[in-house]
């Protein structure tokens, strides 16, 4: 048996406060609230200032000296969010939680986030408080209602988890952890179809410190995260629950970083979600929710709370939130922890990538040409059958139909699309019916004519095609354009930018096995080393050196190896690359080198960056859009999409469909492949 008995320590941003006297705080709130309006300010300071085993006190000396009910005069006195924030900071942690579940189940609808994110993350104590309060509030059995407004293995799931009895022993089997292992890899990924019941049964009892060894065991097993396997097993609000009950697993404050981050990103603020949370973690790990926050999304939470809320609501939320953080710095230990995790599970992890467009069964060139030609012939054009084929053949299916089309017909089928289609719907077809060395040629020329230049496609391009594409595409653009990509490139950029894309554009990066797999373990530790000498280096260095010898090793070492170079920097020096690149470097240079760290990590999630920024605001980056849809769509689209979804909290086909039209928004859904 090993012992892995936790120590839990609290890092919250709120205490007790000292020389605390709670009949002279209610008098304070007393004269802030007498006479004709209200001293907001007053009252915000005094109630996130101290905690809320002190906010109990003062709210029985309210009532003693001055047989009011403290919560009933804030309710009278303040409006809105700001009113709900201060009156939730009055009520204890269970008697909030108990309201939000009640609030998520009431009437017609039902908030499952809510329920998923407080059951995912609460501990025995707090669930049996919080349905003991609910009891005491409602006069209402919460297993009961939960159990009246869900259903299936959701259902299931939110009543194992209502019953608080998960082993917090901390002591570890080590054969067991095997076995669950096992058993989830047989329930799963290893038979057609899903025993739910076992995932249930184990993620809804182990242990924390249990749990996350058999995720580690799971990933030797299966070759992939369980977080992978669970969004390939399951479906729906079950499937979010599991993620959110392994995410909490491998860190709480991680947990409700992303759920922050969910709440407050784009259009409108889900301020209930914000409101939940900044209370309920202000006194247990608000500072790791911070780090892991600046870690994920390198900005602040103090800033972004800053930028989407406004007056005494955005005051008092600053006040939990406690201060802002610095861009880079070193790492409390909590988010170091997840910083070196999250790069040994992308070290480890093998993920099978998927498409989303695969060769057509029973594929007829000819049949496919002569159709595309009636689709053209005459008066009009029949986008529908243009798109059908197109969109529905693999890109070597489509270069079959080029051939038969001129064979057959005499016609070039590519010019009879340009004079055919128009506009973004065009540009998409076009695409699609050149070969991906063309696509990528055309696209890097498309970046680089005309007065400006797109430094973004640039970078996503060179940074995330393999060597074989690389040549391919070179010798593509060499005889569409009658000159080298490299000459092409010196003649549009300039300086460490230039050189990096000129480094990249040689197709040279190393492609052998992972050090791992070497036979010499004491060659793969040494070479470990130096690498990660060479980048300790690099940050000390001055601004040339950093950018060169950056561009030495991130330019041309393998994959693979960059992760685990870059799972030992964490680990020597309490920071993160992205950090290190973040602060030290600017403009185009920062920009190509955190893509290729943010490629490094995972791949799809870059895309599904890439794809946000396309279609999020005013305006669409259709450029960016028909790139990445084109050239991902055989390759790791499907991942894309899962990676977008979790990120985002919508899917990638709600994105296209609410911001393209038409037969351009048809051709993209297809590509899609489907909706999450």
């Amino acid at each position: 048996y090993l012992n892995c008995f936790l120590l839990q320590v609290f890092r919250g941003t709120i205490t007790d406060a000292p020389d605390f006297d709670p009949t002279a705080d209610a008098e304070t709130l007393y004269n802030a609230m007498k006479g004709i309006g209200s001293d907001k300010e007053a009252i915000l300071d005094l109630v996130t200032s101290r905690s809320n085993a002190q906010r109990q006190e003062i709210s029985a000396a309210y009532k003693s000296s001055f047989g009011q009910d403290l919560i009933d005069d804030l309710k009278y006195e303040l409006t809105g969010k700001f009113e709900r924030l201060i009156v939730s900071l009055m009520r204890t942690p269970a008697y909030h939680d108990a309201k939000e579940i009640h609030d998520a189940i009431k009437g017609a609808g039902t908030n499952e986030r809510c329920l998923i994110e407080v059951l995912a993350s609460r501990n025995n104590r707090q669930i049996h408080d919080m349905v003991a309060a609910y009891k005491d509030a409602y006069g209402r059995d919460m297993e009961e209602d939960v159990i009246a407004d869900t259903s299936g293995h959701f259902k299931k799931m939110l009543v194992v988890l209502l019953q608080g009895t998960r082993d917090e022993s901390g002591v570890v089997d080590a054969n067991l952890v095997e076995q669950d292992a096992q058993d989830l890899y047989a329930a799963g990924e290893e038979q057609w179809g899903t025993d739910e019941a076992k995932f249930i049964m184990i993620l809804g009892n182990r242990s924390v410190a249990h749990l996350r060894m058999v995720f580690d065991e799971y990933e030797k097993i299966a070759e992939m995260s369980i977080e992978d396997s669970i969004k390939n097993e399951l479906s729906g609000d079950f499937e979010r629950l599991m993620l959110a009950v392994v995410q909490c697993v491998r860190s709480v404050p991680m947990f409700f970083a992303k759920r922050l981050y969910k709440s407050m990103k784009g259009l409108g603020t889900a301020d209930n979600t914000l409101i939940r949370i900044m209370i309920s973690r202000s006194e247990i790990d608000m500072l790791d929710i911070r780090e892991c926050f600046r870690l994920r999304y390198e900005k602040s939470l103090y800033n972004m709370i800053k930028d989407d809320t406004s007056g005494d609501y955005k005051r008092t939320l600053l006040n939990l939130c406690g201060g802002d953080d610095d861009l880079a710095g070193e790492f409390f230990p909590e988010a170091a922890q997840i910083a070196y995790k999250m790069w040994e599970l992308s070290a480890m992890t093998r993920v099978q990538l998927r498409p989303t467009v695969r060769p057509a069964t029973n594929f007829d060139p000819a049949a496919d040409a002569q159709a595309l030609r009636k689709a053209m012939k005459g008066f009009g054009t029949d986008e529908d059958t243009i798109i059908d084929i197109v969109a529905q053949r693999s890109n070597a299916q489509r270069q079959e139909i080029r051939q038969a089309f001129k064979s057959l017909l005499g016609r070039d089928l590519m010019k009879d699309l340009k004079s055919e289609l128009s506009k973004n719907l065009e540009r998409l077809i076009i695409g699609l019916m050149l070969t991906p060395a063309e696509f990528d040629a055309k696209m890097m020329r498309k970046a680089m004519e005309g007065a400006g230049t797109d430094e973004h496609a640039l970078i996503e391009i060179l940074v995330t095609r393999s060597n074989q594409e690389i040549h391919a595409m070179n010798a593509a653009y060499h005889s569409a354009y009658k000159k080298s990509l490299e000459d092409a490139i010196q003649s549009d950029t300039s300086g460490h930018f230039c050189r990096i894309l000129v480094s990249l554009v040689q197709g040279s990066r190393e492609e052998g096995p992972t050090d791992v797999e070497r036979t010499n373990a004491d060659a793969q530790v040494n070479e470990c080393i130096l690498f990660f000498t060479e980048l300790a280096d690099a940050c000390n260095a001055d601004s040339d050196d950093m950018v060169m010898k950056f561009m030495s090793i991130l330019c041309t070492r393998s994959f693979p190896h960059l992760r685990k170079v870059f799972q030992e920097f964490v680990k020597c020096t309490n920071k993160d690359i992205e950090q290190i690149i973040k602060k030290e470097m600017s403009g185009d240079v920062k920009n190509a080198f955190y893509a290729i760290v943010r490629s490094v990590k995972n791949q799809p999630s870059y895309f599904a960056d890439r794809l946000y920024k396309a279609m999020k605001g005013l305006g669409t980056d259709d450029r960016a859009l028909i790139r990445i849809m084109v050239s991902r769509s055989e390759i790791d689209l499907f991942n894309i999409r899962k990676e977008f979804k979790e990120t985002h909290d919508a899917s990638l086909h709600e994105f296209i469909q609410g911001d393209t039209s038409g037969d351009y928004r048809k051709t993209l859904l297809i590509l899609c492949g489907g909706e999450d």
